[in-house]
């Protein structure tokens, strides 16, 4: 075939249309004499443009031709170009495989095992495959026996005949054909070894669990035993002969290549122990001195050559161990920790190319489906099998993955393992290492589809699955609960009656008889919702019980899964997302207020399993959320009810945060510093309901005026609610200030504000089943019989003429919470130097003080109430702490910057910095604070109403006292700290309020 110079012939540009990277070699090449029939027939280009690489199959079909007798080259043409079976199969196995080229080219009559395209012949067995080997006679023969019937399984794949998986089992059928020709010439070379002993050989790995490699070492273990009337020990020297003999054949290299290694570091004490063991002396071992690696070997253990008897009784022996291994001690910390190992072992340079031990590899797969076997295999015979693709469908099916991750992991398991596939195919080398070569990645793209970019499609749906597998990986391996799973008892795991019964009340369940119908509504049947339940129940039942109230607990969690138990992600959340279930528990049985919040709104159970999701949200966040929703709402009243939406959800959002933060999970330790805890629910509570009121203020306008009030109008925040120290049931102590707008009179916007204060107090209290916001305007000025609303100008007056003491340090505590910010700020500063006198308070106003302080102390105390125990008024409590800071606050606050806060704590720090009080003290009176406050906050969160005191019902006491950190029969040690704490507390008070030194 000759061209003009510098012109390229037809044959060239359609060489290069098909895919040929070398399209002048190819024209060498088409040009032999051999292919002279067929050079030109365009079946034979389109047939090699859909190879994996088109120049590779040419050049092995031209030296298969080559090798060819003359009359069978021509059949083996003819065949070639009318028969699109056979073309596809060979030109694709020749393609993509250099080494199956270089055996048809030895053997080239051995293409006409791809000729048959009957229905038996898609998917061959064992059976068909030892049919195959039948003729052998020796090593040799089994090798070029062997390597056909691989030729056969690689053009059925590489045409797409069989899927990955089938491709795998196949080629476990073909091993387990092979060891038993292996073994069969291994006896016909020594026949009075044979007359000696029993031998079965245990696949395992791979090969045991149906899903081998191209190229691989073959996992085994060597059973023996003699047979009727030898002696044992010479029979397993008999048997270890014969093995040896059998390995050698597998593995040893001739010309005609190795078939593969025959590894049998598996067995009992690895390379150092016997190559051959009795039934009884494996069993003693792994009873005895297995590791847990060793179990999870043996999931994949099947009897695959040799005695078949001997096979079975060696699996009887030895699956009800494998199943007894998640019962060990850090059993999945172990198994963590050796896959860590792996991936910590792979140099540097190669971790990034490893396709199957590097992250995101195959082995992340293999591993994170083997130990959910194992650890829920014990009560599940359905996840017993050897193929992870099988388990992995299992365990998609009993539940314990979900049914969408298990499809991505799927999806991404068959694409890495068709990588591996064809890499190996290529020259028939055991690698894992994806190519870094750009005709290997271009050859290997194309052999998975992908034809318009091959390398760049090829590394883009490479990284996307390798970061599927990484990501889910890390979700299941890791998950706390399957830990938690692993370590209940055998008699923990399913939820019999009588067994459950004992069980319960052993784990603190006063009411068992109920517990065991919430358990039997929640787990009995075959529906899905009902097996993922029966998974999470015996470990959440324990989380329950490390709890005051385990039967609140469980109530709560029936409850939860009645409202939630159809909707798909609720379940999924509790098994797979990090510790949801385990917080789930936690808030259940932490007392009524957080549930009851669940309850109202069961949604936000999603909030448990979202790492971000305890974090509590600003105020502009909350407040522009609440204006928008109040803006959509068709009214007043149902804007309001929006608001009180977003309220009830956020309030559980602190509460589950505060809970958790107290009692800590596994993944999240209790949180060390108490006064954080009792910051972050002040802070959160405050803006959450300077948010809400932010809500009803804008409903409550709209309702009559539009989008504008003819008057400004501000909320200010007065006491704990000024002072951002709000616990869950405090009211928002409040004033209202407004400024007529230009051209509107005094009165008529004395109307309007007044008017809207009205309707807000009105809208928030309308009857709800939610937490109450009330709202308290009695420290404005004249007080209940005072008008609700002022102008910035009235305060001005009233307070220049007629305020009293008590109200200068009431202000100590004003902040603007809602409405205008410049009015806001603008009130600030008009009441700035009341709160902080030049000079201070003069001694009258200090000796005021302190009578307004001890009257309260003899008047509001409930009677019969214990002033040691209570929280607010009592010896050491919040009102001593306060009283005594804003002292501080109203006699230096003219001078130290750093008090001027509405914060008590903030503001004691900045006193003692200044050296106003002493560090000891000041820490004496922070610590007290501190613990009064979480007392508030815990009898809130224990009973869901307030209360200044310790709960005199048990369960209750016993409740707070978890929360505070008290173990349960350490009530005594709670109260005795309590009083101890409050105590010392008072002596500073009263050294410092009432004494000299104030």
């Amino acid at each position: 075939m000759t061209t003009v110079p510098g012109r390229r012939s037809s044959t060239f540009t359609r060489l290069l249309r098909h895919g040929f990277t070398d399209p002048s070699a190819a024209e060498r090449l088409l040009d032999l004499p051999e292919l002279s029939s067929v050079r030109a027939d365009p079946v034979l280009f389109d047939a090699l443009g859909a190879t994996a690489d088109p120049d590779l199959a040419l050049h092995g079909l031209v030296r298969l031709v080559e090798a060819e007798e003359p009359d069978e080259r021509q059949i083996l043409l003819d065949t070639l170009v009318t028969a699109k079976p056979l073309r596809d199969r060979l030109l694709g196995a020749l393609g993509a495989s250099e080494a199956l080229g270089d055996h048809l080219a030895r053997h080239p009559r051995d293409w006409q095992v791809l000729v048959t395209y009957e229905a038996t012949d898609l998917h061959p067995g064992v059976r068909e495959f030892e049919q195959m080997l039948c003729d052998v006679v020796d090593p040799d023969s089994l090798r070029v026996a062997y390597r056909r019937s691989l030729l056969s399984i690689a053009a059925r794949d590489v045409c797409g005949t069989t899927d990955v998986a089938e491709v795998a089992a196949e080629l476990a059928d073909l091993a387990t054909a092979t060891l038993r020709a292996a073994l069969a010439i291994a006896r016909a070379d020594a026949p009075s070894d044979a007359a000696q002993c029993r031998i079965a050989v245990i696949a395992m790995g791979k090969c045991g669990g149906h899903e081998l490699n191209y190229v691989s070492d073959v996992d085994v273990i060597f059973v023996g035993e003699p047979v009727d009337g030898a002696e044992e020990s010479g029979a397993l020297q008999a048997a270890t002969r014969l093995v040896a003999h059998m390995m050698r054949i597998c593995s040893d290299t001739t010309v005609e290549g190795t078939i593969w290694p025959v590894d049998a570091n598996l067995r009992p004490e690895g390379r150092n122990g016997p190559l051959v063991r009795t039934v009884s002396s494996h069993l003693a071992y792994y009873q005895r001195w297995a590791k847990t690696w060793e179990f999870q070997a043996l999931l994949k253990a099947r009897p695959v050559a040799g005695d078949p008897e001997l096979g079975a009784q060696y699996l009887e022996a030895v699956s009800p161990l494998v199943w007894q291994a998640a019962d060990r001690e850090n059993f999945v910390g172990d198994v963590q920790k050796m896959r860590r190992r792996v991936v910590d072992n792979i140099p540097v340079d190669r971790v990034d190319r490893e396709l199957k031990l590097g992250p995101g590899g195959l082995r992340d797969v293999e591993f994170a489906v083997q130990l959910l076997q194992l650890v829920h295999g014990r009560g599940d015979s359905t996840l017993r099998v050897g193929s992870t693709l099988e388990a992995l469908g299992a365990l998609a099916d009993g539940g314990y993955v979900g049914r969408a991750d298990a499809a991505q992991l799927d999806e991404a398991y068959r694409f890495l393992r068709a990588m591996e596939h064809r890499i190996q195919l290529y020259r028939l080398r055991r690698t894992h290492m994806v190519p870094e070569d750009e005709a290997d990645l271009r050859r290997l793209g194309r052999s998975l589809g992908l034809r318009t970019d091959p390398v760049a499609e090829l590394n883009r749906a490479w990284r996307r699955h390798a970061s599927v597998v990484r990501r889910l990986h890390e979700k299941l391996f890791y998950r706390p609960l399957l830990d938690a799973v692993a370590q209940l008892a055998p008699g923990e795991r399913r939820l019999s009656a009588k067994a459950a019964g004992v069980r319960l009340e052993a784990l603190g369940y006063a009411d068992p008889a109920a517990a065991l119908r919430h358990l039997e509504a929640l787990s009995s049947g075959v529906s899905r919702k009902a097996a993922i339940q029966r998974t999470l129940l015996p470990v959440l039942l324990g989380w329950f019980a490390d709890s005051a109230d385990p039967d609140a607990g469980l109530l709560g969690f029936r409850q939860v899964s009645d409202a939630l138990g159809k909707t798909p992600w609720y379940l999924r959340l509790l098994r797979d997302e990090g510790a949801a279930a385990e917080n789930l528990a936690r808030v259940l049985s932490a007392g009524r207020l957080a549930p009851d919040l669940l309850m109202r709104a069961p949604e936000a159970v999603a909030i448990l399993g979202d790492p971000e999701g305890l974090k509590p949200r600003s105020r502009d966040h909350l407040e522009q959320e609440v204006l928008a929703a109040v803006g959509r709402a068709p009214g007043a009243e149902a804007a309001v009810a929006v608001a009180r939406g977003v309220r009830r959800r956020e309030l559980f959002r602190t509460t589950a945060a505060d809970i958790i933060g107290s009692y800590g999970t596994e993944d999240n330790p209790a949180e060390t510093d108490p006064g954080a805890l009792v910051d972050r629910v002040g802070s959160a509570v405050t803006d959450l309901n300077a948010a809400t009121l932010s809500g009803a203020l804008r409903a409550a306008v709209r309702e009559r005026w539009g989008s504008t009030l003819p008057t400004r109008f501000a909320v200010i925040g007065m006491g704990r609610f000024g002072g951002h120290e709000l616990s869950y049931g405090s009211d928002a102590d409040v004033l209202f200030v407004h400024q007529p707008r230009e051209g509107v009179g005094e009165e008529e916007a004395s109307r309007a504000a007044n008017a809207v204060v009205s309707e807000m107090r009105r809208l928030l209290e309308l009857p709800t089943a939610d937490p109450p916001l009330l709202i308290d305007a009695d420290l404005r000025p004249e007080g209940k019989t005072g008008p609700l609303a002022r102008t910035l100008k009235s305060y001005g007056a009233y307070y220049r003429r007629w305020s009293l003491v008590w109200e200068s340090q009431a202000l100590l505590r004003a902040e603007p919470m809602a409405g205008d910010k410049e009015l806001g700020r603008a009130f600030v500063e008009l009441v700035d130097p009341l709160r902080y006198p030049v000079e201070g308070p003069g001694d009258e106003a200090v000796r005021e003080i302190r009578r307004l302080k001890a009257r309260m102390e003899s008047e509001r105390m409930p009677r019969g109430a214990d002033p040691t125990l209570h929280t607010k008024l009592g010896r050491g409590g919040l009102s001593d702490v306060e009283w005594t800071v804003q002292l501080m606050q109203m006699r230096h606050g003219w001078a130290e910057p750093g008090l001027r806060t509405t914060r008590t704590r903030e503001a004691l720090a900045a006193a003692c910095a200044a050296d106003l009080i002493p560090a000891e003290e000041a820490q004496m009176l922070d610590e007290a604070w501190v613990l009064a406050s979480r007392v508030r906050n815990a009898v809130m969160l224990v009973r869901g109403r307030p209360g200044d005191t310790f709960p005199s019902n048990p369960r209750e006491l016993t409740a707070v006292g978890r929360y505070l950190g008290y173990e349960e029969g350490h009530v005594g040690d709670m109260l005795d700290d309590y009083r101890r704490i409050t105590r010392r507390a008072r002596a500073v008070v009263e050294e410092r309020f009432y004494g000299a030194s104030g």
